[in-house]
């Protein structure tokens, strides 16, 4: 952090947006506003990056998740420019999700954990799951550290026909499913590293196609529709962008 706020303390910087792993208190009247609070990450739990940028800087500065901030991104210059709603989901070292709603981001008692939904287990799969809270939830069976813990490699050393994406688009297609069907964005995007493997957003594709099973119908939604789940427009910049706009409204108060 100290090496951060050096970098940008000559740079003529007049507001910080911060896109950043969770869980972290985004309750603007909460008095651990700003901390990134029960982090799995060695060292991080307890400290206040809002309040630490502020002190070296004396700027404004905007706060939220990783995720949130790819989605607000994607939502004003991405792939779900011009809509009213959109969903960013992360797959890679973690797994986590963000949602913006006409053009606001979506929080509540804290913000989205949508990565530790429960999710059905496949029957041809013995791995316990690795998440250090939850075992077997969404990204204890579906990050990039389970895939390698399961199959002893890294995800992309599989090849392409390896059951293994077969069983990653079974967890996902599940997490959609209930994305879908609580909030019905009108875009997911799916990003990370394990989703540079392109062969999954056909397996997703497919895989709920047949969960949804005709109960939602809307064209968006339509069986092989490829247009509704796609790639970040923005790759890897997502979040980046994203953080450029939560300094832009920090800014503008």
């Amino acid at each position: 952090m100290g090496r951060a706020a050096a970098f940008f303390e000559s740079k003529g910087t007049h507001a910080i947006g911060i896109g950043t792993f969770g869980p972290i208190d985004v309750n603007l009247k909460s008095e651990s506003y700003g901390f990134i609070t029960n982090t799995p990450k060695p060292y991080w739990s307890g400290f206040n990056v809002v309040d630490y940028l502020k002190r070296h800087l004396e700027v404004p500065v905007g706060f939220d998740t990783d995720v949130n901030a790819a989605a607000l991104g994607e939502a004003i210059w991405g792939a779900a420019k011009g809509l009213n709603s959109c969903l960013y989901m992360t797959v890679g070292t973690g797994i986590g999700a963000g949602a913006c709603v006409e053009g606001q981001l979506v929080h509540g008692l804290t913000h989205p954990e949508m990565g530790h939904i429960i999710v059905r287990r496949h029957p041809d799969d013995a791995y316990e799951g690795g998440c250090p809270f939850h075992k077997d939830c969404l990204e204890g069976l579906a990050s990039g550290p389970a895939i390698e813990n399961r199959w002893k490699m890294k995800a992309f050393n599989l090849e392409a026909s390896h059951f293994a994406w077969e069983l990653e688009a079974y967890y996902l297609a599940q997490a959609l499913l209930n994305f879908i069907l609580i909030l019905s964005p009108e875009k997911i995007i799916i990003g990370g590293g394990v989703m540079k493997q392109t062969q999954l957003f056909p397996l997703i594709q497919q895989r709920l196609d047949t969960l949804l099973n005709g109960y939602i119908q809307h064209p968006a939604l339509a069986k092989g529709n490829a247009n509704y789940i796609v790639q970040p427009s923005l790759g890897d910049n997502a979040g980046l962008t994203g953080a450029l706009a939560l300094a832009d409204r920090a800014l503008q108060g």
